[in-house]
């Protein structure tokens, strides 16, 4: 099965995505969450690649799995010219993990490039890891031929690392907690449909009525804008509200203080 997050042109320039994810980073009370490791991950590409997301992947919540707070991955998506540089990304990411993971957290990274042929194997993998208790082997066995390791504790964060290498490949789960050059978090409160499809976002209306969003209508991000995987393409869900006269994100929450992401 091929990815849904895949290779693309720019200009005279082939590139390819590469999925670097990263998980059990972290404990309950160190401050910060896995999300923000995936992110800081940027500044530690080599300079022939670039950042297009990093999509936080939700697994199954049951009292048999222990994690710190949600049971979530982040997964890195990198834009490269040439599979060959996951294994450097691979050392790279190693090394990042080593270097902020908290004392105490079980961390685990897998990285894959979209043609590799256990694509195909952690797709399946992380479908399962949504529904389904899995375990070290079973990651072990679906990511063979692609980077896994794990760096700590546990290392029961392999399981989580190799879903979501598979569920973001896949393109219909997750939520982008980071996107392109412009920043997710400097969008405001409210922004029109033109601002955030300029931005490579698209506006996807899900009420009863399935009118089409207008380019000067406001949306309503409540917060930040957090766009979702679908179809391997960053899409914000939205829902017209009559009374405030513009679209609202579904499924936000108000903007906390402060963000695990």
């Amino acid at each position: 099965m091929a990815s849904a997050v895949s290779s693309f042109k720019e200009g005279s320039k082939a590139y390819m995505r590469i999925f670097a994810c990263f998980d059990d980073t972290d404990t309950l009370d160190c401050g910060r969450g896995t999300g923000k490791l995936a992110r800081w991950f940027e500044e530690e590409l080599p300079e022939s690649c670039s950042l297009w997301a990093v999509v936080r992947q939700q697994l199954l919540v049951d009292p048999a799995i222990p994690y710190t707070s949600h049971n979530s991955s982040a997964c890195a998506v990198i834009d490269a010219p040439e599979a060959a540089l996951a294994a450097e990304i691979a050392r790279r990411a190693a090394l990042h993990v080593e270097k902020h993971a908290v004392d105490g957290s079980d961390p685990g990274v897998c990285v894959a490039a979209e043609g590799d042929p256990a694509i195909a194997s952690l797709m399946e993998f992380g479908r399962l890891a949504t529904r389904a208790v899995v375990d070290q082997a079973a990651a072990m066995r679906a990511s063979a031929g692609v980077h896994l390791s794990g760096h700590g504790g546990t290392n029961d964060g392999i399981i989580g690392a190799a879903a979501g290498v598979g569920l973001t490949a896949w393109g219909w789960a997750g939520r982008l907690i980071e996107y392109g050059p412009r920043r997710l978090r400097d969008f405001g409160g409210l922004v029109t449909v033109e601002e955030i499809e300029k931005a490579g976002i698209g506006v996807l209306p899900i009420d009863k009525d399935g009118a089409l969003p207008l380019p000067h209508q406001l949306v309503d991000t409540q917060g930040w804008l957090r766009p979702r995987l679908i179809g391997g393409r960053p899409l914000v869900p939205v829902i017209w509200d009559d009374p405030a006269a513009c679209w609202v994100v579904a499924g936000r929450r108000a903007k906390k203080s402060a963000s695990l992401d």
